[in-house]
C-alpha cells in the first residue's frame, strides 16, 4: 500500500532513516514510539524516511498486518519516502551475502538444536551463548543445519546516539550466532544488515530491545564491507508489570481514527514535553510542533521506561 502522493524516487547522498516493523499484528504504542522517533530524527536533519516490512520470518506474519500498519502510519501523518520494501521478496540478496561469508569461511553449518543448547548460559537477549560445537564441521550431519557466523574474541565498542558507549565481547557474550535457520529462513541479523546497506540507511533509531543486537550487526557490516549507520536506541515502553509492550503481551492497537492523543503521549514518553494544549489536536498539528522542537538529547537514556499513556 504505497502512497500515491509521495515521490517514489529517492535522492542520493542524504540522511536516510527507516522504520522496520514486523507485520505480526497492528501498530501499538511501543511501535509508534519507535516510528515517531526515527521519523522525527530523519526529518529534523532534512533527510528521508523509509518503511520496511521485516517479514523474513514468514510463518509469523499475520495476513493483513502490513496493510494495517501502513494505514495507521498514514493516519498518524508519518508519511514515508519511496516504495515499501518487503524482506520476504529479498531471499536471493540474503543468499548472496551468505555465499560471500561461506567463501571467506566466516559462515559454517551447525546441526545443534535448541534442546542441545538448553543448559548453556544465556546472553542478554536470552539466546544460548554458542559453545562452538560445530565450528569444525556439523556434529550430526544427518540433521538439517543452520548457518552460523564465526566470531572473533573481540571487544566491539560503539557510541550510541542516545544510550552512550556500548561494549560487547562478541565471543563470550554472544557466541557464533545463526544467520540462516535450519528451516532455510534467513535470520534477522543478516537480513537487516543487507537491507540497511542496500537502502542507503544512514540513521537507525529504534528500540533498546535491539541494543544487544547492534554489535553483531556492526561486525557483519565489517566482514561484508558494508557501511555502518549511526545508531540510537530509544527506551522501550513497558507496562505496569515491567513487560515490553508487544503483540505477545496483547498491547492494544493505536486508534487510527483519532491518532492525535497517541502521538502526544509518544512525544511525552520521549521526553519532548509537548504543550498540553496539543493533547487532543489533530496529528498534523502535533507533527508540525514536533518537527520544530524535536531534540534527540531530551530522550530518557534508560533502556526501559513505563508508559503513562
Amino acid at each position: 500500500m504505497d502512497k500515491p502522493s509521495v515521490d517514489k524516487t529517492l535522492s542520493t547522498g542524504r540522511i536516510r532513516g527507516r522504520f522496520a516493523p514486523s507485520p505480526t499484528g497492528p501498530l501499538h504504542f511501543g511501535s509508534l514510539v519507535a516510528a515517531l522517533g526515527s521519523f522525527l530524527e530523519a526529518r529534523r536533519r532534512g533527510g528521508e524516511w523509509l518503511v520496511r516490512m521485516e517479514d523474513v520470518d514468514v510463518p509469523r506474519t499475520v495476513p493483513g498486518s502490513a496493510e494495517a500498519i501502513l494505514r495507521t502510519l498514514e493516519r498518524c501523518g508519518l508519511l514515508w519516502d519511496g516504495p515499501v520494501l518487503y524482506q520476504s521478496q529479498r531471499t536471493a540478496r540474503y543468499q548472496a551475502a551468505l555465499d560471500e561469508l561461506q567463501r571467506t569461511r566466516l559462515a559454517y553449518p551447525c546441526s545443534c538444536t535448541r534442546r542441545d543448547l538448553a543448559d548453556y548460559p544465556r546472553g542478554r537477549d536470552g539466546a544460548p551463548i554458542y559453545p562452538g560445537y560445530c565450528c569444525n564441521g556439523p556434529r550430526h550431519p544427518d540433521r538439517p543445519c543452520a548457518m552460523r557466523l564465526r566470531l572473533p574474541d573481540t571487544l566491539l565498542t560503539f557510541q550510541d546516539a542516545i544510550q552512550g558507549e556500548y561494549r560487547q565481547q562478541l565471543a563470550t557474550e554472544v557466541g557464533d550466532f545463526v544467520i540462516r535457520r535450519a528451516d532455510g529462513l534467513f535470520a534477522y541479523q543478516l537480513a537487516v544488515v543487507v537491507d540497511d546497506a542496500d537502502q542507503g540507511v544512514t540513521e537507525v533509531i529504534r528500540g533498546s530491545d535491539l541494543l544487544d543486537s547492534t554489535p553483531r550487526q556492526i561486525y557483519l557490516q565489517r566482514v561484508l564491507g558494508l557501511p555502518t549507520p549511526r545508531y540510537g536506541h530509544l527506551p522501550v515502553v513497558v507496562d505496569t508489570h515491567g513487560n515490553k509492550l508487544s503483540k505477545q503481551t496483547h498491547a492494544p492497537p493505536i486508534d487510527d481514527r483519532n491518532p492525535g492523543p497517541a502521538l502526544w503521549n509518544a512525544l511525552e514518553f520521549l521526553g519532548q514535553s509537548p504543550p498540553l494544549k496539543l493533547a487532543n489536536s489533530r496529528s498534523g498539528e502535533i507533527l508540525d510542533w514536533a518537527r520544530t522542537h524535536w531534540r534527540l538529547e531530551k530522550i530518557p537514556t534508560g533502556v526501559q521506561v513505563r508508559s503513562s499513556g
